[in-house]
């Protein structure tokens, strides 16, 4: 019923042109984003056809005897075209897992696309990885979401923030300052968690280029000077932040409660926007708020994010054993 084979290079106009298609597809999918770290991952990401052509592809790579989708991104899972249908989808995932085994591998380790970022209901793979697979949910992490034109009051905190923003006359504009914020945010990142943000400089400008409508630099600036800031992925019907930092400065003025009231409340057509006239977003995605390697919430993070009106999301993996 189905043709599974493995993505090589000379699939990619292919692949691309599929992804545009499916209903739950992402950028983060685009072999021009997904390949800038391609030597960090054997790829194993797969194709899989019908009598009709190709159906659905699974962004993936492989680590000894464990499928992953896909240990480079957010979430993977199987990116499905209109025609999926939840019958077919199962059966997909029985010959999926008889290819998985005839390739010697052991485990899947599979993360579904969010919901938020679906343009057509997608939770065929969901039925399927518990009908099929009796796959086990391993971790849920959770994101806060904001719905655009339901947006809940902000809290007492955030709102006094942006007084004092007002007050110290923070500004809000779009900025291709990529150098001043990536040393912003390497300081914070380094100074409170020992850590370092997950693109270099060059990789994010690299990718800015190649995407120069979906990832957007936004910042906060006082008497001339970049205080604070965040990185957008424009994606479809939602907007994700990527990172989010603001230097000591930025922290006491409240430059983030100002910056994140700009783009909630004035953002859609107006900071940002897709160049199709008949995007419309929906979704305001903060990311997700859990330690690092751990379910657990990283509570401070989370209250300041549902400071603006953001309620949880779950980021979930679920992985399976191949018998």
């Amino acid at each position: 019923m189905f043709d599974i084979q493995r993505y090589t290079p000379e699939c990619k106009a292919e692949w691309n042109a599929f992804l545009t298609r499916s209903k739950n597809g992402t950028f983060l999918f685009d072999r021009g984003y997904m390949d800038y770290h391609s030597d960090r991952f054997e790829d194993c990401s797969l194709m899989i056809y019908d009598k009709r052509g190709l159906y659905a592809m699974l962004p993936a790579n492989r680590c000894d005897d464990v499928l992953y989708s896909h240990q480079g991104l957010t979430y993977g899972g199987l990116v499905m075209s209109e025609r999926c249908t939840t019958a077919a989808v199962r059966d997909l995932f029985s010959m999926l897992n008889i290819w998985l085994r005839d390739q010697d591998f052991s485990r899947v380790v599979y993360k579904p696309v969010p919901w938020i970022y679906t343009s057509l209901p997608s939770g065929e793979d969901l039925y399927a990885l518990s009908n099929v697979c009796h796959a086990q949910l391993t971790s849920r992490d959770v994101a806060s979401v904001v719905i655009l034109d339901r947006r809940l009051p902000f809290s007492t905190l955030r709102q006094r923030g942006i007084k004092k923003a007002e007050k110290a006359q923070v500004t809000i504009c779009e900025s291709d300052d990529w150098t001043a914020f990536w040393s912003l945010l390497e300081e914070r990142l380094l100074h409170r968690h020992g850590a370092y943000p997950v693109h270099t400089l060059s990789e994010i400008q690299m990718l800015h280029e190649h995407f120069p409508d979906i990832i957007r630099l936004f910042a906060a600036y006082k008497d001339g000077h970049m205080i604070g800031g965040t990185v957008l992925y424009v994606i479809r019907q939602t907007v994700k932040t990527q990172y989010i930092a603001a230097n000591d400065e930025g922290l006491a003025v409240g430059a983030l409660d100002m910056l994140f009231n700009t783009l909630l409340t004035q953002g859609d057509g107006e900071l940002y926007s897709f160049t199709s006239p008949t995007t419309h977003h929906i979704f305001f995605d903060f990311g997700t708020s859990n330690m690092p390697g751990s379910d657990d919430l990283h509570d401070s993070l989370i209250f300041q994010k549902e400071g603006f009106g953001a309620r949880a999301v779950c980021y979930d993996t679920y992985e399976w054993n191949i018998i």
